[in-house]
């Protein structure tokens, strides 16, 4: 049975995926379409449907899959935008597809040096990887292009920093758990049965 504190380490990986995903979202939502995290409804005039916007809900929801192909199907509409790159980097992360999502969201740093977001995620991968000093230096430039506005860049640089000083406590967990989302963006850790 593995320590407790084994089990919140992990637990603070899945919170950062989260945090990515939820940064996202949050960026690139539409606030007229903010009504939940289901997708919108038939537009009785028959305008274009919003990919992003719907991609969008479906990271919120954990569909994760789903939201890869909306953001595909923007990308047919739009190009590879920083946004869409982004969005279908973090999307991979979700699903665990690391070495899918690390091309996509350098690429999006890359294409648009000035957004946090995008640096934020690819911080998240790093840290998924192990890659702690050069996600320590990825979240300082976040929070530097956020202008320390954002706790969650905030928290995640603390944790890289806290994870290159002390390099013992950074063994792969091996307990699974799921984020379950509370309201306000909040996300508990439930342990699977």
């Amino acid at each position: 049975m593995p320590s407790r504190n084994r089990c919140a380490r992990f637990g603070l990986h899945r919170l950062m995926i989260a945090t990515a995903v939820l940064a996202v979202v949050a960026s690139c939502t539409d606030p007229s379409l903010s009504n939940g995290p289901f997708a919108p409804g038939v537009d009785p005039k028959g305008g274009p449907i919003d990919e992003i916007a719907v991609g969008n809900r479906l990271m919120a929801a954990g569909e994760y899959e789903l939201a890869m192909e909306s953001f595909t199907r923007a990308a047919l509409t739009e190009g590879m935008t920083p946004e869409i790159l982004t969005s279908i980097g973090t999307a991979n992360l979700g699903l665990r597809r690391l070495g899918q999502a690390e091309p996509l969201l350098r690429q999006a740093v890359e294409e648009d040096p000035d957004w946090s977001v995008a640096w934020n995620n690819l911080g998240v991968l790093l840290m998924e990887k192990g890659e702690y000093a050069e996600a320590a230096q990825v979240f300082q430039r976040a929070y530097a292009l956020d202008n320390g506005e954002s706790d969650a860049i905030r928290d995640n640089l603390r944790l890289a920093l806290a994870k290159m000083e002390n390099p013992v406590n950074n063994t792969p967990q091996e307990q699974e758990y799921t984020l379950e989302q509370q309201g306000n963006g909040a996300f508990l850790l439930r342990k699977n049965q």
